[in-house]
């Protein structure tokens, strides 16, 4: 990953400025946030992450580091269901964040890991017992091993272990990121998985990875080329026909779709419809990940409807962000945007709409 010392030190000072800010208004006086007392945990996160110890213990054999050179977060299940009581979150859909499993030496390797975070999601967290604290609190988006875009082997590799994840485990989806060592998605090296994907009316989620080059700005990834990551690979697909040619894909965008609201339509000037609205972008769905405020959530209005945005917080990395954040609410700035009957929807409804397995895991269904 490029400047990586760099976006350490930026990415560190960001952080300790958040965790300052947070420490001084508790010691100001403010009571350490509780979620509401006698209130049932009812949102659904549909970007949340987790880092089992397998994972982290096999990014620091190959010595890799995560999101812009800093060591992942700490992660427990037990540590996320307390995140999620505190700000009334009944379930989080996991998904592994950057780097995902391309650091991995090879074909085999990949493919192992992929299946071991598969199966740990689904036995070690949705398949846990009635009397256990993590019944009914996970859901999971599907790990892929793909590390190599261009092996044709890797990819089919990556469609049967879709198949296996969603038809055998009963995942909630799958999670793809925006390139692969530079082949973003869109590419037709990737078609027989998007036609997999399309066979199965899957909901996949679109998370960001460092782009493979940058300029040397000192701001780490997250910052800026995360959003312009899904940005790129979002209007890649849109002139590659991906949108259309795979038409039962439901694509949900990390982060409000990066800045895919605000630039649909000049990104979407040389394509067959003009009109943003009417162009398939509107299809697509969109998470509150660090991107709750109003002006990020006005843009993806304008593109599509309410019943597209879907509540993220990003967990674990985004944390210490969440320290001011009024009592029971990890995204108190949505209600900027929507009134009370549509924050229900992005809270919950509209998870469940889309995610029928979770639905029904949850008996709502």
């Amino acid at each position: 990953m490029p400047n990586t010392n760099h976006a350490v030190m930026a990415r560190r000072r960001v952080l300790t400025s958040t965790f300052t800010m947070g420490a001084a208004a508790v010691l100001g006086g403010l009571a350490p946030l509780t979620a509401q007392a006698g209130v049932a945990p009812s949102r659904i996160d549909v970007h949340a992450h987790l880092i089992p110890d397998f994972y982290r213990e096999a990014l620091k054999a190959y010595n890799v580091p995560n999101d812009g050179g800093l060591p992942p977060p700490a992660w427990t299940p037990e540590a996320a269901v307390r995140f999620m009581d505190k700000f009334g979150i009944q379930t989080q859909v996991v998904s592994l964040s950057e780097p995902g499993l391309g650091f991995l030496p090879d074909a085999e390797s990949r493919d192992l890991m992929a299946r071991q975070i598969n199966d740990y999601i689904r036995q070690s967290l949705m398949g846990a017992s009635a009397y256990s604290s993590l019944h009914r609190r996970f859901g999971g988006f599907a790990s892929l091993p793909l590390g190599r875009a261009d092996d044709p082997q890797e990819v089919e590799q990556s469609a049967q272990e879709a198949l296996r994840a969603l038809n055998v485990l009963g995942l909630d989806g799958v999670g793809l990121y925006s390139n692969y060592k530079g082949i973003y998605l869109g590419d037709p090296r990737l078609d027989p998985l998007m036609r997999t994907l399309d066979k199965l009316g899957a909901l996949v989620f679109i998370h960001p990875v460092a782009p493979p080059a940058g300029p040397d700005l000192s701001i780490p990834n997250f910052v800026l080329e995360f959003p312009f990551e899904t940005t790129r690979a979002v209007t890649n697909m849109l002139y590659k026909g991906i949108f259309w040619r795979y038409p039962n894909i439901r694509w949900l965008l990390a982060h409000a779709g990066g800045t895919i609201p605000f630039l649909s339509y000049r990104s979407a000037l040389l394509a067959l419809n003009l009109n943003p609205r009417k162009s398939s972008y509107a299809k697509l769905f969109f998470d509150t990940a660090l991107s709750a405020a109003p002006p990020a959530m006005a843009a993806v209005r304008q593109i599509t409807e309410v019943s597209h945005v879907l509540l993220g917080t990003d967990y674990p990395y985004s944390q210490l962000t969440y320290a001011l954040k009024l009592p029971g609410d990890p995204n108190s700035e949505l209600n900027d945007t929507f009134n009370a009957t549509e924050r229900q929807l992005v809270d919950r409804g509209n998870a469940l709409a889309q995610l029928p397995n979770l639905a029904k895991r949850l008996g709502t269904k």
